[in-house]
């Protein structure tokens, strides 16, 4: 199984690989530390502010090692902002079945009732530089970015809007499984 994690700033994408990875023990790959492997050793110019040139960058980088793990039948779990509103079209039907998609973003009330916490929290599985441009406008400007983009392109989007522990942990879903058996395509299935 291959589970895509993405959504806007500071909603616990990396918390939410992190408990998946110690979970079910998958293997996991942060676009986040992709996208620096490849800032700092000089294969690309664009910087970590170049958001919307990074996903064209990365995606297709990342889309192939998907399908990789698909075809290998390996188990990954993928955490990163750089994901596309339109993902699924980059995948044919024998590759979606093996494919969930989480994508996180936070109500607004939320971040006006919860923003010193959110911003408490930036630093607890990954240390950040203190992110001084952080702003209530800002992370509601964001959450909505993520919120019409992948309800637009047919996704479903967690939305935290109250309890934020009672949602992550509603996510770590016991009944993800890995591939066990092979499908007619060659592919483990369920």
């Amino acid at each position: 199984m291959i589970i895509i994690i993405t959504g806007a700033g500071h909603t616990g994408k990396t918390l939410l690989a992190q408990r998946m990875l110690k979970k079910y023990n998958y293997p996991y790959l942060s676009i986040d530390h992709l996208k620096m492997g490849l800032i700092r050793s000089k294969k690309t110019e664009l910087t970590p502010e170049d958001d919307e040139a990074l996903t064209d960058y990365l995606w297709p980088i990342v889309r192939e090692m998907i399908k990789t793990a698909v075809e290998n039948r390996q188990n990954l779990i993928v955490e990163g902002c750089y994901i596309p509103f339109c993902w699924r079209k980059d995948f044919d039907e024998d590759y979606l079945p093996y494919i969930q998609f989480i994508c996180l973003a936070f109500s607004e009330e939320y971040i006006e009732n919860h923003f010193k916490e959110i911003v408490e929290h930036e630093s607890d599985i990954e240390h950040r530089v203190f992110d001084a441009d952080c702003t209530v406008a800002g992370l509601k400007e964001d959450n909505r970015k993520y919120i019409t983009g992948f309800q637009n392109a047919c996704e479903n989007v967690t939305i935290i809007d109250s309890d934020y522990e009672q949602t992550i942990t509603g996510l770590v879903n016991p009944n993800i499984s890995g591939f066990t058996g092979v499908n007619e395509h060659g592919f483990h299935s369920d």
